[in-house]
């Protein structure tokens, strides 16, 4: 057998949207659930989940609104994607589960631990900085950070992004993968499977419309209930060469995290979970299991 032939695969219907979910452990293990982040889907925990599970816990990693085999309905704004996990935790019959984030799911988690720490129990973000972070070193400037993030503005354009990443069979976004990632670390059936997850019907574009839905709630100053001072017990992963977010800009976060700790990878990429997996599963299990 191997490490993912106990997975099974369940759609829950919330209030807002339907998740297919990666599902894998004792059933009456304490809960973990794991959000990707942008271009994968739960495929991304693959060499993280066996660890959990061996370990006693119950692991759920759904791909989140608008990725690969879950609906296609907005809103993608913090409000919807919280409320999402908010409502898959009380889908599993739990008030709360250790929650870990990467990359986009980093901002959810971090978001949801703002929002509603009473479902959040510890916490555990890869590769993305706390939000408030994130956000001032955008607009005070940050060269570095700005410099990183040029891609978000470009996304904003309607229809060009879709149909350059798109093209000869998703090229552009397999090299988003393949060149900022260190070698080797996706393999061909990897490419494979996430393309079938992007060739989706409305993915892509649901995709980009979480970055496109960053503006407005920036600009009707909603984010203040998800960019708050976090009280769960937080494990924070960083690889230092990361070609869109910056390690500094990580450490500055730590400021809202008074219960938290920064573990800095220098020589791996924005793709840790993929690069690391066995230290990545190691260090959670161990945050998970401190008391």
């Amino acid at each position: 057998m191997g490490p993912m032939d106990d997975l099974l695969f369940r759609y829950f219907d919330l209030s807002g949207a339907r998740l297919h979910c990666a599902v894998a452990g004792p059933e009456d293990g304490q809960l973990v659930v794991l959000l990707h982040g942008f271009p994968q889907f739960w495929y991304s925990w693959r060499g993280i989940i066996p660890a959990l599970t061996a370990a006693g816990y119950r692991v759920i990693a759904p791909d989140q609104r608008g990725y690969n085999l879950s609906s296609k309905r907005g809103p993608y704004t913090f409000a919807a994607l919280t409320a999402d996990v908010a409502a898959l935790i009380r889908a599993q019959g739990r008030d709360r589960a250790h929650v870990v984030g990467h990359d986009w799911g980093g901002a959810v988690a971090w978001a949801l631990a703002s929002s509603r720490p009473d479902v959040v129990d510890r916490l555990g973000v890869i590769n993305l900085p706390h939000l408030q972070a994130f956000l001032t070193a955008g607009l005070r400037g940050n060269l570095t950070q700005l410099g990183k993030s040029y891609y978000i503005g470009v996304i904003q354009i309607p229809r060009l992004p879709e149909a350059a990443l798109s093209a000869n069979r998703y090229l552009g976004l397999k090299r988003a993968l393949t060149t900022t990632s260190l070698p080797g670390t996706f393999s061909e059936e990897d490419l494979q499977r996430y393309v079938s997850a992007w060739a989706k019907p409305g993915a892509l574009r649901a995709m980009l419309a979480w970055y496109r839905a960053m503006p407005a709630q920036i600009a009707r100053r909603q984010l203040s209930p998800y960019t708050g001072m976090i009280a769960a017990p937080t494990l924070v992963l960083f690889g230092e060469k990361d070609v869109a977010l910056d390690v500094r800009v990580a450490e500055d976060g730590m400021r809202h995290v008074p219960n938290g700790r920064l573990i800095r990878f220098p020589e791996n990429t924005h793709w840790l979970p993929e690069e690391r997996p066995g230290e990545v599963a190691a260090l959670l299990l161990d945050h998970f299991d401190a008391r």
